[in-house]
């Protein structure tokens, strides 16, 4: 009996991990539970576990992608760009979507093809696209981008968010590949053990490849919605997401080194990210001590993590 209730609390300490900040947070600052808090932590979380739901498909792997802050500022600023010079919204997020792909691939076939290693090549093309989008933006804000496309950050469906139901469509297109699909074993195989993978016919090449696209897509995505909230892109929007991103992995309970995970748990990590930014700035906490508690909290998950295992 003991056992089995030690092994739920281990495969669920991510959730329950979420339910005891919210109560904690709940009863320290009880606007935290109003519909309109709700919604703007629903709101404000839904960029970081987007790309975070991307970022889980590369750590499977046992790969890392530091570009995703970059990869977002970069589509973010296209995405203006065209909005405001020709006012053609679909235009606009389909070029930052192929874009953020494009880069993806980019990171994908020096990774699986030039064998370096992903947080090298993540790390060069993260100052690189920095550069390039502060060239394309001139350093300049890009604004003036109109209602239409202020939609899809701003509005609501069906009294939720559209953000929130970008995720959502995110979340459950990503949890249906992995769980249900041959791609998704795939992974899993090829985070495990590569030569395994590889030995036993999977093309972890074009596997590896593919999981840097997908964390292209997604920070596209995110990129959009960033975007589309704020009515303007800037070159240096995304500063600091991609650690944002792999912390709410990790939290989630995917394991750096590959192979175990899911994106379930990701959105957990995601929302305790997001819980804890809004409590302490409910509680009026100085953003500063604000990192060293979101650091601090990481740290302490990842210990338990390692321990348990």
């Amino acid at each position: 009996m003991k056992n089995d209730l030690k092994k739920n609390l281990l495969k669920y300490k991510s959730l329950l991990g979420l339910i005891v900040l919210c109560i904690v947070v709940a009863i320290i600052s009880p606007r935290f539970l109003t519909v309109s808090n709700i919604k703007n932590v629903l709101t404000q979380v839904s960029v970081n576990t987007v790309i975070a739901v991307g970022m889980t498909f590369v750590i499977l792997t046992g790969g890392i992608d530091l570009s995703v802050g970059s990869t977002l500022a970069i589509c973010g600023a296209v995405a203006a760009a065209i909005t405001k010079g020709t006012g053609n919204v679909f235009m606009a997020i389909v070029v930052s979507l192929i874009i953020g792909a494009v880069v993806g691939f980019i990171n994908g076939f020096f990774v699986s093809k030039g064998k370096i290693q992903a947080f090298i090549v993540t790390l060069a093309t993260m100052t690189i696209f920095r550069g390039v989008t502060q060239v394309y933006t001139n350093g300049t804000p890009i604004s003036g981008l109109g209602k239409d496309f202020g939609v899809i950050g701003n509005k609501t469906l069906l009294q939720i968010p559209i953000p929130v139901v970008i995720t959502i469509v995110v979340f459950l297109i990503a949890y249906y590949v992995l769980s249900e699909t041959r791609y998704g074993r795939y992974l899993y195989a090829l985070g495990g053990n590569e030569d395994s993978a590889r030995l036993s016919g999977i093309n972890t090449n074009r596997t590896k490849t593919a999981v840097y696209i997908i964390s292209g897509i997604t920070a596209a995505i995110s990129g959009i919605i960033v975007t589309s909230r704020i009515g303007s892109a800037s070159a240096t929007a995304g500063v600091g997401y991609e650690l944002d991103a792999i912390a709410a992995v990790v939290l989630g309970g995917t394991s750096l080194s590959g192979g175990e995970g899911s994106v379930a748990g990701t959105i957990i990590g995601a929302l305790i990210i997001g819980v804890l930014n809004n409590g302490l700035n409910l509680m009026n906490v100085s953003p500063y001590y604000q990192l060293i508690v979101k650091g601090l909290v990481i740290l302490l998950a990842v210990m338990i993590d390692k321990k348990n295992k």
